[in-house]
């Protein structure tokens, strides 16, 4: 009997909107989200990006990074409060981010999960994180970032593609949701690994 592998320490997925599209909040879906994205700048410090910058490869000037390294590296811990700011608020940039790329039409809550699912494991640190691998994730991850800046350029044309068809059918095609929602699973797990360090495994690379 083969082993089961364990699932992967960051986990993500947004629930398919198989039904009509409000085509009148697509259209003008830009516009629509300044008020979110205002609200994101409040909390992220950081600034909201296009192309390279989509998704949250750059956008994490409110996710806390250095502290937890310096934690890891020093003390062997994680502080159970970062880590849950860390989440509550990749969360909260992922649901905007599926709104701008079409992915749901329910305006992005600020709290509630609403469809779209990200999860992360706390990590046992003395037992499941290397003190010093943190100091050089970000070096191991480059392979990742330069994959993930070419498939974020891909997503954002799939999903100017899948703005046309929602306008004219309604619905968001399969494909191209799949491709979107896949390429954010792989950014949340660069994420997960490289910046907010909640694990060792290195991201794989795959949309799924």
């Amino acid at each position: 009997m083969e082993p089961v592998s364990s699932p992967y320490a960051v986990r993500f997925d947004v629930d398919y909107p198989d039904r009509t599209l409000n085509r009148l909040t697509t259209a003008f879906r830009i516009f629509v989200a300044i008020p979110i994205l205002i609200v994101l700048a409040t909390v992220s410090g950081g600034s909201i990006g296009v192309g390279r910058n989509q998704g949250g490869v750059a956008m994490a000037g409110g996710l806390l990074a250095i502290g937890p390294l310096l934690m890891i590296l020093f003390r062997q811990k994680y502080p159970r409060w970062w880590f849950d700011w860390n989440v509550a608020l990749l969360r909260f940039l992922n649901r905007i981010g599926a709104y701008l790329l079409l992915l749901r039409d329910e305006y992005p809550s600020t709290d509630d999960e609403q469809n779209v699912h990200l999860e992360l494991d706390y990590p046992n640190v003395p037992a499941q994180l290397n003190r010093w691998l943190p100091l050089v994730k970000w070096l191991l991850a480059i392979p990742h970032v330069i994959v993930l800046i070419f498939l974020s350029l891909a997503a954002i044309v799939v999903a100017v593609v899948a703005w046309f068809a929602i306008l004219f059918t309604g619905r968001y095609p399969r494909w191209a949701f799949d491709f979107v929602a896949g390429v954010m699973r792989w950014n949340n797990r660069v994420l997960g690994y490289a910046v907010l360090l909640v694990t060792d495994q290195y991201p794989p690379f795959s949309l799924n």
